[in-house]
């Protein structure tokens, strides 16, 4: 099957795809502008595991960890232009009006099989990350709300808390596209830039005040533990399909994507470094923990789930 541009005198050339969707009505989906492909990156990719960081950093030393986390960054965005020009090749060399979903590229791939194997991986890596953010919401606000009543209603804090984000959840991811998200999004990222701002700041304080004792390099025991926290922050590959597909000018992505990881590469490594800093060998696997109880930590750990709630709906759309 060759990828010659002339048209094929024979139908070998032309690959029919089972669509996953069929639509009632007509197309009149807005595209998404730079600024707000941005913003859709940016919460696709920042999230819980960005709290993790100033441990891994503790472990690995923050010279290696700073240079592991830039590492990742650097392969997640070269992975994520692969399956944009992976999708962009089968489109432009077949007779294909759109490859939408992962599915679809899979099937253009590998068939069924490819579809299938798709769609399974894409589901569970899905639906495991969106389970961490309601245990995360849910243990943060039973943390802060209920420390001394261990009971609502007779029931568990963490469940009461999981069950009243549920039918808030179905009405946002309702929403049918990105675009549409993206107000949310935005919100979402104020929020969580200005948590992220005030633990960085208090963690400057903290330094140098306290100026712990900090290693540059761990051994190479916990070399695949560094990795997989890194990995884990930079969560949002399985977006960059839908990311790419719902933004204005396609040309313009790989310099939106790219210019997002880079600034979210600084706001990781600035992050972990500096909790690191403040705490040396105090540092705990979930920094807010550091800050103690009290009213800044309280709007920081509020404004982490306000940040997850909105990106929930975001990886509904991977598998549509």
């Amino acid at each position: 099957m060759g990828f010659g541009k002339n048209r094929a005198s024979s139908s070998s050339h032309v690959l029919r795809i089972p669509r996953e969707d069929t639509p009632l009505l007509a197309n009149t989906q807005h595209l998404s502008s730079s600024s707000k492909t941005f913003a859709n990156v940016f919460i696709a990719v920042v999230g819980a595991g960005v709290l993790g960081l100033p441990y891994s950093f503790k472990k690995t030393g923050w010279v290696m960890g700073s240079l592991m986390l830039l590492s990742v960054s650097s392969l997640t965005y070269y992975c994520m232009m692969l399956l944009i020009y992976s999708r962009r090749k089968l489109e432009s060399h077949y007779k294909v009006i759109k490859i939408s979903s992962f599915g679809d590229l899979g099937y253009a791939v590998c068939g069924s099989i490819g579809r299938c194997t798709v769609d399974t991986m894409i589901v569970l890596s899905q639906a495991g990350f969106c389970i961490s953010y309601f245990i995360f919401i849910a243990n943060t606000l039973a943390h802060l709300f209920n420390y001394s009543n261990p009971k609502i209603l007779g029931l568990s804090p963490k469940k009461v808390y999981i069950w009243s984000c549920f039918p808030f959840q179905l009405g946002l991811n309702s929403i049918p596209t990105l675009t549409h998200l993206a107000p949310l999004s935005i919100f979402a990222d104020v929020v969580d830039l200005g948590a992220i701002g005030v633990v960085m700041v208090e963690n400057v304080l903290i330094f140098l005040k306290n100026r712990p004792v900090l290693e540059a390099f761990g051994g190479f025991s916990v070399f695949f533990y560094g990795l997989g926290v890194s990995i884990y922050a930079f969560e949002g590959v399985g977006m960059v399909l839908p990311l790419e597909a719902e933004m204005k000018d396609k040309d313009k992505f790989g310099k939106i994507l790219g210019l997002s990881m880079v600034f979210i590469s600084l706001m990781y490594g600035s992050f972990g470094v500096l909790g690191y800093f403040a705490f040396g060998e105090e540092t705990k696997d979930i920094v807010t923990t550091n800050l103690g109880r009290g009213l800044l930590s309280t709007l920081v750990q509020i404004g982490l789930c306000i940040n997850l709630f909105f990106f929930f709906p975001t990886y509904d759309e991977p598998c549509l």
